[in-house]
């Protein structure tokens, strides 16, 4: 998995990325109470926000990590937004998208990195 300074987490599975946030952001924002997923097929460019998330402390945006297309949504996110505090790496995931340009992805940290950097 790679990871954005916005707290993002990176998975690549064959030619499509899933995103999702990483337990730090989960556990910073609190009781995650609603979610706000893009449509598929959007097409997005890199730093676009697309998905917001609020919860008892603050509503944030979850920007677009890549260029791309939005090729699914994880709708059971907007039937249970909790599950961002429950299983932020596994079954919260927010999208997959087919990325325009996957080496775009190197830039992004690796764990090592990403726990560095949250310290």
């Amino acid at each position: 998995m790679k990871y954005t300074e916005e707290h993002e987490w990176l998975r690549v599975d064959d030619d499509v990325v899933v995103v999702g946030i990483t337990e730090h952001a989960s556990e910073q924002l609190g009781d995650v109470v609603f979610v706000e997923l893009p449509e598929a097929e959007t097409k997005v460019a890199k730093g676009d926000d697309i998905v917001v998330i609020e919860s008892v402390k603050a509503a944030s945006d979850i920007t677009a990590p890549l260029d791309g297309e939005i090729i699914a949504v994880n709708d059971d996110l907007v039937d249970n937004p909790g599950l961002v505090n429950e299983d932020p790496l596994g079954a919260a995931w927010f999208f997959k998208m087919k990325v325009d340009d996957l080496s775009q992805i190197d830039a992004y940290m690796d764990e090592d990195a990403y726990q560095d950097f949250i310290g």
